[in-house]
């Protein structure tokens, strides 16, 4: 068998009858080890994943983040994926909400970028809320949603603006004492359990200005003539990221949709339209459309 001859020439290698220029192998070479550096940074990034709590009641929330990631990483919980949001610079952030009505018990987030894949067991106690018998009279007991009414509310809670609104602490929109707790379950006249108290009471006298907790954008208005028959007069606020404020049953309102509004700033009046017992000014948060209770966010920054 014939062998083939190798040889160096000052400016060719050749080997049998192809012939590659030095200038162009050495450029082939320095890409080689161009892209394995750059798969090396693919192989070995680490994201750093931090959950606030191992264990959370009914009603309440895990602040989650995930650092050191270019993109948005996915999240699922509970069957559920949620959006993250930027927080600065390559740190993601989501606000977890553990709904009312799931069982106690063990649950994992899983947390992905690209290839890689973090998962963390953590653990949903019950909050061993009572029931609250609630007795109407006779001009509130035959309201019943409309369907303008449901399906409003229902996009509004679940807006998810990827900006950060909020800012700084959030507030309490009046001054009053709690006088209804969320997560009560509800009985109305002596009838079954009807769900649970989405949000809590505040005792407030028929006008008390209602003011918004944290800064952001008013989503919502709706009113009584327009069909909000059993939340009353209406506004709900986004606060960005997936955290929706909402407060119900006022006797007027003073803002409009699209309107950007500053914690503090007066949003209506408490009063005692749609399905009240007494003037008082109903207060909800909501993640991702899930309600949690908003004494959690009282006087905290997150």
């Amino acid at each position: 068998m014939a062998t083939k001859n190798i040889y160096w020439h000052p400016k060719v290698l050749c080997s049998g009858w192809r012939v590659v220029s030095r200038a162009r192998l050495l450029f082939a070479l320095f890409g080689l080890l161009f892209f394995m550096n750059n798969m090396a940074g693919v192989v070995y990034a680490q994201m750093k994943v931090h959950v606030d709590h191992a264990q959370r009641e009914q009603g309440q929330f895990f602040t989650v983040t995930v650092d050191g990631v270019p993109s948005e990483p996915t999240l699922n919980v509970m069957g559920r994926s949620l959006r993250m949001f930027r927080h600065s610079g390559s740190l993601w952030r989501a606000f977890v909400p553990v709904e009312n009505t799931t069982p106690p018990g063990k649950y994992r987030l899983s947390f992905r970028e690209g290839e890689e894949e973090q998962r963390f067991e953590v653990t949903v106690t019950p909050n061993n809320r009572p029931i609250q018998k609630i007795q109407l009279d006779s001009s509130k007991t035959g309201l019943h949603a409309t369907e303008i009414e449901k399906s409003r509310v229902k996009r509004a809670l679940h807006t998810e603006t990827p900006e950060q609104l909020f800012q700084g602490v959030f507030r309490r929109p009046v001054s009053g004492r709690t006088c209804s707790l969320f997560g009560l379950q509800r009985s109305y006249n002596g009838g079954p359990v009807e769900g649970y108290h989405k949000g809590i009471d505040i005792s407030a006298s028929q006008g008390t200005p209602v003011r918004c907790t944290a800064h952001g954008k008013v989503v919502l208005t709706g009113a009584v003539e327009n069909g909000f028959l059993v939340h009353g007069n209406t506004v709900i606020i986004d606060h960005g990221q997936g955290v929706v404020s909402v407060y119900l049953h006022l006797s007027a309102i003073a803002v409009h949709e699209g309107q950007s509004v500053e914690a503090g700033e007066i949003l209506g009046n408490a009063g005692h339209t749609g399905i009240s017992t007494a003037p008082h000014l109903h207060w909800g948060l909501y993640l991702y459309g899930t309600s949690v209770d908003p004494e959690l966010f009282e006087g905290f920054e997150l």
